[in-house]
């Protein structure tokens, strides 16, 4: 598994460089190994039980269940009898998971849909089909969201600071993309298969003081790193759990007042948009 750099309320000394990018280079696994250790973790059969699927969602966390217990807000105690056997989950035991942890429901209870659903929010556009997509992209002075050329994972400058006229390289003119929102570019795995390496994605900045909509995917700025990840909730309110797609990488459990920028991620673009 990959290392945590961020515990809560610390960083740690690692050698970083990138899990989210609006131009970011590093190293990256080949995915032949990184299927090697997804495939570690088996999702359990559909006509498997709530107690394996709990247990999954526990291997996926890669916490031991008094980490878990903690992570989801639920009593240890509860959960080891819940596991043995012993204890029918309730319904409010059920609706805490969901919660807490973003799972879906649906998979929980009876092993339909997917543990994690994609967020409603952010939308992915594939690659282009039509010429008039392909042609999206156009000089700086077109119309359009503008294209950025950056990376965000150089230096601790706040990201609002490098969002400048000269750092657009063009701009994109597709549906469903607000020309005010910001397009980066985007390397790393951390987010796959949500995010691919090298794909794009378009972004709008949130105020601090706004709720977080859990469950969806940010980009959040801190005084060292800048990352892009699923935001969930953490069982105590003045910490957040970030969260990547790719279960080979730990959580991380940072101090909400840490959080220094926000930007919500509304288009995945998993192509090259730039020809």
């Amino acid at each position: 598994m990959k290392t945590n750099l961020l515990s809560p309320g610390r960083l740690h000394n690692c050698n970083f460089t990138s899990i989210f990018a609006i131009r970011i280079e590093i190293p990256i696994q080949s995915s032949p190994a990184m299927k090697d250790q997804l495939g570690e973790i088996e999702m359990p059969a559909p006509e498997a039980r709530i107690q394996d699927r709990i247990r999954y969602l526990i291997r996926l966390s890669r916490r031991n269940q008094q980490q878990f217990s903690e992570l989801a807000g639920i009593d240890s105690t509860v959960l080891s009898k819940i596991l043995s056997g012993r204890l029918r989950p309730s319904e409010a035991f059920v609706n805490r998971l969901v919660i807490n942890l973003g799972v879906s429901k649906k998979w929980l209870t009876d092993g339909t849909d997917v543990p994690y659903p994609r967020p409603e929010h952010a939308r992915t556009i594939e690659a282009p089909c039509s010429p008039q997509s392909r042609e999206a992209f156009a000089g700086p002075a077109a119309a359009g969201a503008p294209v950025y050329d950056i990376d965000v994972t150089a230096g601790c400058r706040e990201l609002s600071r490098m969002f400048t006229d000269d750092r657009i390289i063009g701009r994109l003119n597709l549906p469903g993309i607000d020309p005010e929102w910001l397009v980066v570019s985007v390397s790393g795995d951390s987010m796959v298969p949500r995010i691919n390496n090298g794909g794009y994605i378009a972004i709008r900045p949130i105020r601090l003081s706004s709720p977080i909509s859990w469950g969806q995917i940010y980009v959040v700025i801190l005084d060292d790193y800048r990352l892009v990840k699923y935001v969930r909730r953490h069982p105590d309110k003045n910490m957040v759990v970030l969260h990547s797609a790719n279960p080979e990488y730990d959580d991380i459990e940072i101090p909400r007042d840490d959080i220094r920028g926000l930007y919500l991620v509304e288009v995945i673009m998993n192509y090259e948009i730039i020809a």
